[in-house]
Order: structure tokens, then C-alpha cells, then sequence
């Protein structure tokens, strides 16, 4: 199951993108910009910002989120996300011996195919193994011929022997990942991962994190989620039909 931490924050978000947008808007200079920004006047600001879709001022705020116990299918989902910053596990210098993985829930559900599955995970793991081995001794073999001393020859054959080693591993693979967003890419990403149409991995993700921006930014934050949440769904006839039941969902998170 997915874990997910925000683990830092730009210090009073929403007073900060409502000072952005005071200096839009009024003749103040930068001197006094945080001045009388009350949280009346601040809920004014990002309020009208919202009604108007100027978001531009919420690029000012980011969030880094620690997420792990994820796949590396879902890496390649979350890092099509261009606009933020990702710091992920190394297959290349971590090896995995004890190799994790993600089980989606439908074969979690069906005793035959969570068999199988587990079986699958179970010889890759081995063979993962195995050639982590048989490489290792063979790049020990030639670092010490090349007169490398013992412990650094074992050190450095074994990072060269799985960076090759990991091509067997499966998108199923459990990673761990930082990441870094402003709050415009977050609001982004929860209208295009948080829809029922997403892949269910992301999809709980997605959900997590804004759960946690919620707690630190909620004006910011109060319409975020899939498109039905703001008014009509975007998906056209690939829609759920389930607009008030996403609607209830998301304003009680």
C-alpha cells in the first residue's frame, strides 16, 4: 500500500499567494506587500484568484511529498508530470535482494491469479540474484587483475553488477520517490489523476496528497480534484457518471 508524507511546504502558502496577487492588482510596491494581509483579506484574494483562474501568483507556493511503496509502472505515470522535481531509489546503486513489489488488487482478489503473480515475482527475484552474482565475481575477478584492493574491487563489482542486473526487475517493482510541486502543477495533476478514469495506482497517490495539502492549504485547495468537482466532467461520453458522488467525495476530504 502506498505511503505518502508531505514533508515540507513554502511557510503560509496562502498568505504568499495573496500577496502575489496584491501586487497585481494594487499599486502597492514591494515594501508593505505582507502588510494588513489579513486572513479575511487573504481568503479575499485567493477566492477571487479561483473565481478568475489567474493562477499564475500559486506558482509562488510548492510542496515536497515523500511518497513510497509504489511501482515503477506507476514512476512512469508520475513522471509525465513535467513541471516538478522527482528524486527516486536507484535500481542502479540499491541493490534488491530482497526485492519488494506492488500486487494490484484485482489479482489480490483471485487466489489462482495472486498465485501465479507471486510465482512470477518469486523467480525474478532469483534470477535477479543470480546474475547480480555471476557478475559480481566476474568484474571482482578483473578490478583485482587490474590490481584494485580487495575491498573496493568487491564494492565497485557489485554497483557495476547490478546496473545490468536490473533489466529483469518488473514494472511491479516497489520504489520510493521525493517530489516537488507548486501548487498550479498540483492542482494539475489532482484534476488529471484523481478522476476514476485514472489507473487506480496514481489515482490513490494523487488522492493521498491532497489529503495532505489540504491540511496546510485549504482555500487553495478547496475545489481540487477531477473536473466534475469545478462542473462538467471533461472525460465526454468516457465519463462515470458519477459527478455528485465525486463532488460529495472530494469536499469531505
Amino acid at each position: 500500500m502506498p505511503t505518502v508524507k508531505l514533508i515540507t511546504y513554502t511557510p503560509n502558502p496562502e498568505k504568499i499567494v495573496a500577496s502575489a496577487a496584491k501586487l497585481c492588482y494594487s499599486k502597492q510596491g514591494i515594501e508593505g506587500l505582507m502588510d494588513n494581509l489579513t486572513e479575511e483579506k487573504t481568503k479575499s484574494f485567493i477566492r477571487m484568484l479561483m473565481g478568475m483562474g489567474h493562477q499564475s501568483p500559486i506558482e509562488h507556493v510548492s510542496f515536497t511529498f515523500g511518497i513510497e511503496g509504489v511501482s515503477r509502472s506507476f514512476l512512469a505515470q508520475m513522471t509525465r508530470h513535467r513541471i516538478a522535481s522527482y528524486s527516486v531509489q536507484s535500481q542502479r546503486y540499491v541493490p534488491l535482494n530482497q526485492m519488494e513489489y506492488v500486487v494490484p488488487p484485482n489479482i489480490a482478489q483471485i487466489p489462482e491469479a495472486l498465485e501465479i503473480y507471486n510465482e512470477a515475482m518469486e523467480k525474478t527475484r532469483e534470477s535477479y540474484e543470480r546474475l547480480s552474482r555471476i557478475l559480481k565475481q566476474k568484474h571482482e575477478e578483473e578490478f583485482l587483475e587490474e590490481g584494485m584492493e580487495p575491498k573496493k574491487a568487491s564494492s565497485s563489482a557489485e554497483k557495476k553488477a547490478i546496473e545490468d542486473a536490473r533489466f529483469v526487475l518488473p514494472n511491479a517493482c516497489e520504489t520510493k520517490m521525493v517530489v516537488t510541486m507548486n501548487a498550479r502543477s498540483l492542482l494539475n495533476f489532482f484534476n488529471l489523476r484523481c478522476c476514476t478514469r485514472a489507473q487506480w495506482e496514481i489515482r490513490d497517490v494523487a488522492i493521498m496528497m491532497l489529503k495532505e495539502v489540504k491540511k496546510v492549504a485549504p482555500l487553495l485547495f478547496m475545489d481540487a480534484g477531477p473536473s466534475c468537482v469545478r462542473g462538467t466532467c471533461s472525460e465526454g461520453r468516457m465519463s462515470c457518471q458519477r459527478a455528485l458522488e465525486m463532488r460529495d467525495f472530494f469536499k469531505s476530504l
